[in-house]
């Protein structure tokens, strides 16, 4: 269960908020279950009330507009693998990226029903008629959790020497290039920072939702350079030496076991009587392994919220009446499910190849990627996985953006034939044994991996396996472990097939997956270059394409002229099939009744007003 800050999740108003009519079916049973809730649209869904500053003794406040909680007591939510680090400019998982997330406020975040900017260190902001300077004023007063003050020179420091310079993982930074030009940062006062950009640029201010590094304790590890930046705060560092900003400090750390955060007691929001919050004594999460351990430990209380999946939805309805939870469907979220294969047509420095050089033509041939796409039944998929609550998935933007290409997300069905016709065209043959072989004789045999321990994953490569197979595939397919698969995919370039995923991703900023479309993205998987600097004898053609849309886009102020660009970004994805998706679940919440001022997020799961939400037995 993802527990995020800067990208909206979970939460509740004044008093829980009705979410959208819960209604589940389940395939072995012809008996249905429905919740009692109404239904709720989007345009009634009420919003979060943004926290304004109020300045007391010289310290600027963010003050709580939510009903008065009761203080101590313990939130327990769960994910399924340890964290590699917690330094979060190295991260590049997403149990590691939610923790840094806690630790280091950011200047901004973002609304989490309309998507707005609003501010969190940052007080205020001011941005320049030619759209090209935009000025932070930070919070007076507001200190990390070692007594020093916040100041320009963190936000400053953060900016040049960590994220502008390249050090951990370079998403951010590679996604903020103007023409080749990075944005300016300085400090013009003790609480002003201005940055500036070489042009207009439309999805700046969503980055600054970066988290902010403490300078005296990230410098010294900066200046040793990359190596040692990148082994910083990793996951065996003794939680008492974490200087952060958030609402909670790390206390422990049991590998295999919990992550326990504590209240941060000099936390800069308030209440309306003046006390600081969070009101929680304890933060934990439980390092549940698998899936099924995740839903065991729900039903026996151990933990108090869950992300329900399809499988689990059903049951878990049937007996909120008699239980001390109620679930909520919050209808198609912004995370997806995917395989790829590894395209890489390049060499180590050892002069092999990542990927033998007969099954590079195989994952280069757009037939046979094409072929796999249509042989794969993703109805099924959604009935037998996610019981029936999830959209089968077609296009590269997720499927409640507003960005989404509505004709590419109709996709298509499972077409075997179609897929056999695509792979003959391209020389592929049956043997006797009704073995797929390529036309130099070659069996078609394919490693596929994924994260164990994630249950609908494995039930997704189960599913694929048998569906090749009906071409005379075969896939001998391994789940491995995930930090395992994490530097295996992002780091080694040797891998043939994968599911993956990918999760909070943003409904209003597509620019925010240039890590991943971009030629020389760090996300760039399916054909990763591995920090290579630009340009390369290799891109292909379409790959160019999307480059191009990805830095007009940016420049593009409106709306309609950026959805075309998108629009264009979907078209070529869905034709090419670099990745090919294949389903979307609904988020489903189950929260404990006592867990109060916890409020929702319509398209993800998770919390997003973490220190106001309490406890009431």
């Amino acid at each position: 269960m993802k527990i995020l800050k800067n990208i909206g999740i979970i939460f509740v108003i004044t008093i829980l908020v009705c979410v959208s009519c819960f209604r589940v079916d389940n395939p072995q049973s012809e008996e249905e279950t429905e919740a009692d809730t109404s239904n709720i649209n989007l345009e009634d869904y009420p919003e979060y009330k943004a926290q304004p500053t109020l300045t007391i003794n010289g310290i600027d406040y963010r003050l709580s507009l939510m009903p008065t909680g009761k203080y101590g007591g313990e939130f327990i939510t769960s994910e399924i693998s340890d964290p590699k680090t917690f330094n979060p400019w190295v991260s590049k998982d997403a149990t590691s990226s939610s923790i840094g997330d806690m630790l280091y406020d950011a200047l901004v975040t973002s609304s989490p029903l309309k998507g707005d900017i609003v501010p969190v260190l940052a007080k205020s902001y001011e941005i320049s008629d030619d759209k090209k300077t935009y000025t932070f004023h930070l919070r007076e007063g507001v200190k990390w959790t070692d007594g020093k003050e916040i100041t320009a020179d963190d936000v400053v420091f953060t900016w040049e020497e960590i994220i502008f310079k390249g050090l951990g993982n370079t998403s951010t930074r590679d996604s903020l290039y103007i023409e080749g030009e990075l944005p300016t940062v300085k400090k013009t006062g003790k609480y002003t920072v201005v940055f500036t950009t070489k042009k207009p640029f439309a999805p700046f201010l969503r980055f600054l939702s970066s988290p902010i590094a403490p300078k005296h304790i990230f410098k010294p590890a900066a200046d040793k350079g990359e190596k040692y930046f990148d082994s910083f705060l990793n996951s065996t560092t003794n939680p008492k030496e974490i200087v952060s900003s958030g609402a909670f400090i790390l206390e422990e750390y049991v590998p295999a076991q919990r992550i326990v955060f504590k209240r941060n007691p000099n936390y800069y929001v308030i209440n309306e009587n003046g006390k600081t919050l969070p009101y929680l004594d304890k933060y934990i999460i439980l390092i549940v392994g698998d899936l099924n351990n995740e839903i065991l430990k729900f039903e026996s209380k151990e933990l108090d919220i869950i992300s329900v999946k399809g499988k689990d939805a059903a049951r878990l309805k049937k007996k909120e009446k008699y239980s001390d939870y109620t679930m909520y469907n919050l209808g198609p979220n912004a995370s997806s499910n995917f395989i790829i294969f590894n395209m890489n047509k390049r060499k180590d420095k050892d002069g092999n190849y990542f990927v033998p050089k007969f099954k590079q033509a195989w994952f280069n041939d757009i037939n046979f990627r094409t072929a796999v796409d249509y042989a794969i039944d993703r109805n099924s998929m959604v009935i037998n996985i996610a019981n029936g609550v999830a959209t089968p998935m077609y296009s590269a933007e997720s499927i409640p953006s507003i960005y989404l290409n509505k004709e590419v997300a109709k996709g298509h069905n499972q077409d075997i034939e179609y897929a056999k016709a695509l792979l003959k065209e391209s020389g592929f043959w049956l043997d006797k044994n009704n073995v797929l072989r390529d036309k130099n004789s070659n069996v078609v045999e394919l490693e596929l991996i994924t994260n164990a321990g994630n249950t609908e994953r494995e039930a997704t490569g189960v599913i694929i396996k048998e569906d090749l197979a009906k071409l005379g595939i075969k896939v001998n397919f391994r789940p491995i472990e995930f930090n395992s698969l994490v530097n295996k995919v992002s780091s080694t370039n040797k891998w043939e097939t994968v599911i993956l995923g990918f999760s909070g991703g943003s409904i209003y900023e597509p620019h925010g997956s240039k890590n991943v479309w971009y030629s020389n993205g760090a996300m760039h998987i399916f054909n990763n270059r591995l920090g290579e600097e630009k340009k390369y004898n290799d891109l292909l053609s379409w790959e160019e394409e999307i480059d191009e849309i990805f830095e007009k886009a940016a420049l593009e102020l409106e709306f309609e002229k950026r959805k075309t660009l998108y629009d264009r970004f979907q078209e070529i994805i869905y034709k090419e099939k670099p990745i090919i998706f294949l389903y979307a679940r609904n988020t489903i919440i189950a929260l404990r009744n006592r867990i109060k001022n916890a409020y929702l997020v319509k398209f993800s799961g998770g919390i997003y007003n973490l220190e106001e939400i309490y406890v009431d037995e």
